[in-house]
């Protein structure tokens, strides 16, 4: 008989395999030695050790399941159990106990971070929709369309969470963006409902600038165009596409009247400047009669100057008030003239001129001869009283004088 420390070889050629609950038969063998048993069993138990170890190192090394290492741990498990071999077949059971606690803590560990993403991913998901919803009520039409197709191409790349949850937060996700969807949709349609308006109202303007073009009434018809500018701004802009067109029909409309009032008003400054030149003349000749020294020569040239001015027409806008202002000087100088000759040609005005200078004269006379009544009286205080009134008609003397001297008495 032939023996191992795990196994041995009876008479018969059985050969036994010992283990922790006693030796069980690993085979027989009937065509060598003992010794030769034992090694061929023996390199049965070794094959086992050499799947062990390659399920060990799949395990550490690779991303191998949870499930498919449990699967091949108690495939290995049920070899060792039935395993026609010699060997420590306790210690394969217990490597194998040791894998699939490995295996287990890396289920834990793999449950633990599906968990933490699916929690992520929710998170995530939760802050999606807040954005959305947000954006649902936003009036930033481009910018926020933009953004929830970015949130979209998010939310794609996100893994999915149980169904309840997922589908929760995707109708909630899908139901801000068709909100959205509608206000947009409904913005627009109202946009383009207005700016259809807008092309209606601007082809009205147009029509009336069209009909105006032709009109020489220059100052109603400028206005009227002052106004229908006004009117073209407030209407707003209609579409893109005939905006352009619109305003160049508008434009040209103006252009047609402007260009001939333009040249309407070339011509007319041309001889309203030629007006000036010679009213220039007529106001320099006017000018010549200063100082006026014969009223009544000084008043005919000036009625010939002022006939020939009025025959002559208007002058430029810019100049009018110079050249006017100019005559008008003249003019007052020869009626201020006029107006001092006939002072001193009034007989009325000089009678009453000498009555008042003779009263005040007396007036003067009285108070002199009462002054000195009272300083001879001693009485200072009526002599100061008479002095102050004396000295009040005596300057009222002087005035009456400078008057009647201009009757030249």
């Amino acid at each position: 008989m032939s023996s191992e420390p795990w196994g041995r070889v009876d008479e018969t050629g059985t050969v036994y395999v010992r283990t922790a609950s006693g030796e069980k038969v690993a085979g027989s063998w009937q065509a060598g030695s003992p010794e030769e048993a034992l090694a061929y069993f023996e390199r049965k138990y070794e094959g086992l050790v050499v799947e062990i170890d390659l399920l060990e190192r799949r395990v550490r090394t690779t991303d191998l399941s949870a499930k498919d290492a449990t699967a091949a741990i108690g495939h290995l498990r049920q070899q060792v159990a039935e395993a026609h071999a010699v060997g420590d077949l306790d210690a394969l059971d217990r490597r194998l106990d040791q894998l699939q606690e490995v295996v287990e803590a890396r289920r834990e560990e793999r449950k633990a971070e599906r968990a933490r993403q699916a929690e992520e991913a929710r998170a995530a998901k939760e802050a999606l929709v807040a954005e959305a919803e947000e954006l649902a009520a936003s009036d930033q039409w481009r910018a926020a369309g933009e953004r929830l197709r970015g949130l979209v191409e998010t939310w794609k790349s996100l893994p999915r969470l149980d169904r309840k949850t997922d589908d929760e937060l995707w109708r909630r996700f899908s139901h801000a963006r068709s909100a959205f969807s509608k206000r947009r949709k409904a913005h627009f349609a109202a946009l383009d409902a207005q700016r259809e308006e807008t092309r209606r109202r601007k082809e009205k303007l147009i029509a009336e600038a069209e009909a105006l073009s032709e009109s020489t009434d220059w100052g109603p018809t400028a206005a009227r165009y002052r106004e229908l500018m006004r009117e073209w701004k407030a209407a707003g802009r209609a579409h893109r596409d005939v905006e352009e067109d619109l305003w160049a029909r508008f434009r040209a409309a103006q252009d047609v009247f402007f260009q001939a009032r333009a040249e309407v008003f070339a011509e007319r400054d041309a001889e309203y400047r030629d007006n000036l030149a010679r009213k220039e003349e007529l106001a320099a000749e006017a000018e010549k009669l200063l100082p006026v020294t014969d009223v009544r020569a000084a008043r005919a040239a000036l009625r010939s100057i002022g006939e020939r001015w009025e025959a002559i027409g208007r002058v430029p806008r810019d100049a009018r008030a110079a050249i006017e202002g100019r005559l008008q000087a003249v003019e007052r100088a020869v009626a201020e003239a006029e107006e001092a000759e006939w002072r001193r040609t009034n007989p009325e005005a000089r009678a009453r001129a000498e009555g008042l200078t003779g009263q005040l004269r007396d007036a003067v006379n009285r108070l002199q001869e009462q002054l000195k009544a009272a300083r001879a009286a001693g009485n200072e205080a009526k002599a100061a009283k008479l002095e102050e009134e004396l000295a009040g008609r005596q300057a009222l003397l002087d005035q009456a004088l400078k008057g009647l001297a201009e009757f030249g008495g």
